[in-house]
């Protein structure tokens, strides 16, 4: 056998190549076969016959000749390249030439790549060999000459389908409401779908990424999990999980075991009103709303302000810190009953009324050295109107009047004595 004229070198993308597995989706490659003069003198070539083993055993490249994309190009010492044609020959072979036809001279240190893309590669794991005719000669015009070489490749057994892996969202955190977008690599080998809360959504094939609807966009913080089923071993799953936080979160409802810290608490309704605060003396806010409120007692913000304590009896008024009885201000009072030692006009010095067993006594002056005070009417009408106690007293009966000593009578009738008198 007469030896080429020019050195053959094969590589392959990946390196080496993985043989396909049945179940999974076919391994594929791109197959490189590098022409080079090493020569100390040119070499002149006019084809290249390229044979590729079809079928799926140990020493096969490929089952499927037909989906080989083939591509050539010519690379000079100097760095200029010019396109080679290649085209199929047969059922399971590829022939390179010069553009144009002819001869094309390969100086010592230049170069031909012929490109095999798109192979499918056999599912046996072995050596399979390209076999390549070379039609060459030692000078332009001398005779061509079939030489003759063999390339080897190797194909490795299949490899576990590698799990997913980073699975994560474009963005971390978002508005409520907001769109989003979950994104993992892996292979295509398994079948994917989001489980979220509320739901699950499968994921087509060949995608890497996924969006919920916008029904279901997050509104608080949301965990995703990705379950990556293969589709060869269906009971090989992988599990993946990732979480967006959300800005202001909307929330169902809330049950808090352990406390809240806030500065403030504001309603839904109104953007600008409906805020709570709270402070390091207490909570405050501007109006509040109840239908009813349950508390031992209320007072005004500042420490000696006045307060109301709610006692099994009723309502008391205090004021300051004390239990010193505090003071109603109301225009108008409405009510059914009164129980008090005395009621007095708004200054210290007005007329006041205080309530003895005995009945009703009006004064004046300070409660502290009171006198008598007067009643002042358009009319008085009276069964009895005792004067002073041990004094005398009328009796106003349907006759008319009578003037007693003493209540019982037994000292008989009594006088009246006036120092004027206008009617």
């Amino acid at each position: 056998m007469t030896l080429t004229l020019l050195a053959y070198t094969l590589m392959t993308d990946p390196t080496p190549l993985e043989a396909s597995a049945t179940g999974r989706s076919p391994s594929t490659g791109t197959v490189y076969l590098v022409v080079t003069n090493t020569a100390q003198q040119a070499a002149f070539w006019h084809s290249i016959l390229v044979q590729v083993p079809i079928g799926d055993g140990p020493g096969h490249l490929t089952p499927d000749f037909q989906k080989i994309k083939p591509t050539g190009v010519y690379g000079a010492r100097s760095g200029a390249q010019s396109p080679v044609d290649v085209r199929p020959q047969g059922s399971d072979a590829f022939q390179a030439t010069a553009r144009g036809g002819g001869r094309i001279r390969l100086d010592p240190g230049d170069h031909i790549v012929l490109t095999l893309e798109n192979v499918t590669v056999a599912a046996a794991a072995g050596v399979a060999v390209l076999r390549v005719t070379e039609n060459s000669s030692s000078t332009q015009s001398g005779r061509l000459t079939n030489r003759y070489a063999a390339v080897p490749l190797v194909k490795t057994a299949p490899k576990e389908i590698p799990a997913p892996r980073d699975f994560r969202p474009d963005d971390a955190l978002v508005n409520a409401g907001s769109n989003i977008v979950l994104r993992w690599d892996g292979s295509d080998d398994f079948d994917y779908k989001i489980l979220f809360p509320g739901g699950e959504a499968t994921v087509a094939r060949g995608v890497r990424s996924w969006s919920p609807a916008a029904a279901d966009a997050p509104k608080r913080a949301t965990t995703y999990t990705l379950v990556a089923t293969s589709r060869t071993t269906p009971k090989q799953e992988h599990f993946h999980t990732t979480t967006v936080e959300v800005r202001d979160p909307i929330l169902d409802t809330l049950t808090v075991t352990s406390g809240i810290n806030t500065p403030w608490v504001q309603g839904a309704a109104n953007a600008t009103g409906g805020r709570i605060t709270f402070t390091d003396s207490g909570v405050t806010a501007d109006k509040a709303e109840f239908n009813g409120v349950r508390t031992g007692w209320v007072q005004g913000r500042n420490s000696d302000d006045g307060w109301i304590s709610f006692p099994k009896e009723g309502l008391n008024v205090r004021r300051g810190s004390g239990q010193d009885w505090g003071t109603v201000f109301a225009d108008k009072a409405d009510l059914n009953g009164v129980n008090t030692r005395w009621v007095q006009g708004r200054t210290a010095d007005d007329g006041w009324i205080s309530f003895p067993t005995s009945g009703l006594q009006v004064s004046r002056g300070g409660t502290d050295n009171p006198t008598q005070g007067y009643v002042y009417a358009d009319s008085i009408c009276a069964k009895d109107a005792p004067y002073g106690q041990g004094g005398g007293w009328i009796n106003l009966h349907d006759e008319g009047m009578t003037v007693y000593l003493s209540k019982n009578g037994s000292n008989g009738l009594g006088s009246v004595t006036a120092s004027n008198y206008n009617r």
